[in-house]
């Protein structure tokens, strides 16, 4: 009797399964893999059998509008310009000193002088800034140099940011100034003196040397 009515459960249960067997079996893989055009595959659908399209002409992508084609390029036409794109502050130089500290000196060295560490490794010597073609060399060139590359070196477009570039270019400028500058350019201020000497006492401190006293007084008379 037991197996009479488990029979007759499994017989109505039976319907039920088949049609779950039926909606089963008319499911489809559309929306799983639906038709469509793979990157860079070919297709007869278009009469140059490519499925990746060109963008309409004019098409600029999010955050790629160079309007200011000097910035960019550091040239006037075919030519490097000879201006800076923004006023050179305290806060540019100083970043374009951390930034040639960090991408330049290995083979400029912090003098620019070419003779960086990789060069002292074999590495071959580029110009010194300090030559008369580069002191002459318009402020574009340099910027051009770090955006294309030139001889041995590559370009840096990638590493570094068209700004810091500019930045970079404010600071070889000061470089270059500061290993030629007349007491003309420097504008009348007086050169600094040099750095005060220092001797080292018993107790470790280090402490200026005092000045020599003058051996006359306030009046021009030798002290007797």
């Amino acid at each position: 009797m037991e197996r009479l009515r488990k029979f007759r459960r499994a017989g109505t249960k039976m319907p039920f399964m088949l049609l779950a067997l039926l909606v089963l079996a008319g499911c489809r893989q559309d929306m799983h893999d639906q038709p469509r055009f793979k990157p860079l595959a070919m297709s007869d659908f278009y009469a140059d059998l490519r499925s990746s399209r060109a963008p309409v002409e004019g098409t600029v992508a999010r955050g790629q509008l160079h309007e200011d084609t000097y910035f960019y390029t550091g040239k006037v036409g075919a030519n490097p310009g000879d201006y800076m794109p923004f006023p050179v502050t305290e806060e540019v130089l100083q970043r374009g000193r951390e930034r040639f500290d960090i991408y330049c000196t290995p083979c400029h060295s912090r003098l620019g002088d070419g003779n960086g560490m990789i060069v002292q490794r074999g590495f071959q010597h580029p110009p010194s800034y300090h030559t008369d073609r580069l002191r002459k060399a318009p402020l574009g060139y340099f910027f051009m140099v770090m955006t294309e590359g030139f001889g041995a070196m590559p370009d840096y477009a990638e590493q570094i940011q068209p700004r810091d570039r500019w930045c970079i270019v404010a600071y070889i400028r000061a470089l270059q100034l500061s290993q030629s500058a007349t007491q003309a350019e420097i504008g009348g201020h007086a050169v600094p003196s040099p750095a005060p000497q220092f001797k080292e006492p018993g107790s470790g401190a280090t402490l200026p040397v005092p000045a020599p006293q003058s051996s006359e007084t306030d009046t021009g008379e030798e002290q007797k």
